[in-house]
């Protein structure tokens, strides 16, 4: 890092190119290829305004911000677009949950903490306050968290793409 303390003749030679009006990275290049040093563009500029030269205060060669858009009248677009904004909110009623059974299992209603990793992990019970969360426990089936049958029940027939087109024909013919 370069000193502060300019030798007179480095501050003539600034005071010298300031008058023949160069730019402050010209004037830096100049200096150093003239006296072997390493001058930037903001050391010459902090210079020329330490020793109050007249052109130090100009701008510098840089262009300024551009120029931005006019910004909307939040009125206006308030205005605009009440319509949109204050669409009614849909009202659910609510639903009574239905209980799925699977006739084909008994489970065995076993706590999380005593099921084996082969285990079925389909929940029961937990529908009341209090009522503990058991769980099927047979063993489930390859590549599931379940055992076949609730692997159905969860699932349903057909392939995921079907289950899906399933779901919405039931929802556009309004029987879901």
């Amino acid at each position: 890092m370069q000193s502060t303390d300019w030798p007179p003749e480095h501050s003539d030679a600034l005071r010298a190119y300031l008058g023949r009006n160069m730019s402050f990275s010209e004037i830096a290049r100049a200096i150093n290829a003239r006296f072997n040093t390493a001058y930037s563009r903001s050391a010459v500029l902090g210079r020329a305004r330490r020793i109050g030269l007249p052109g130090a205060d100009r701008p510098d060669d840089r262009p300024g911000p551009p120029p931005t858009a006019r910004q909307p009248d939040p009125r206006q677009w308030r205005e605009r677009y009440v319509a949109t904004l204050m669409r009614a909110i849909p009202k659910f009623e609510p639903v009574e949950t239905v209980k799925l059974r699977c006739v084909e299992v008994v489970p065995r209603h076993v706590a999380l903490l005593d099921l084996d990793p082969d285990d079925c992990r389909y929940p029961y019970g937990g529908d009341e306050e209090g009522e503990a969360i058991t769980f099927c426990a047979h063993p489930r089936r390859a590549g599931s968290s379940y055992c076949a049958p609730h692997f159905q029940l969860t699932r349903g027939p057909g392939t995921a793409s079907e289950r899906t087109a399933d779901a919405f024909l039931l929802w556009a013919s309004g029987a879901a």
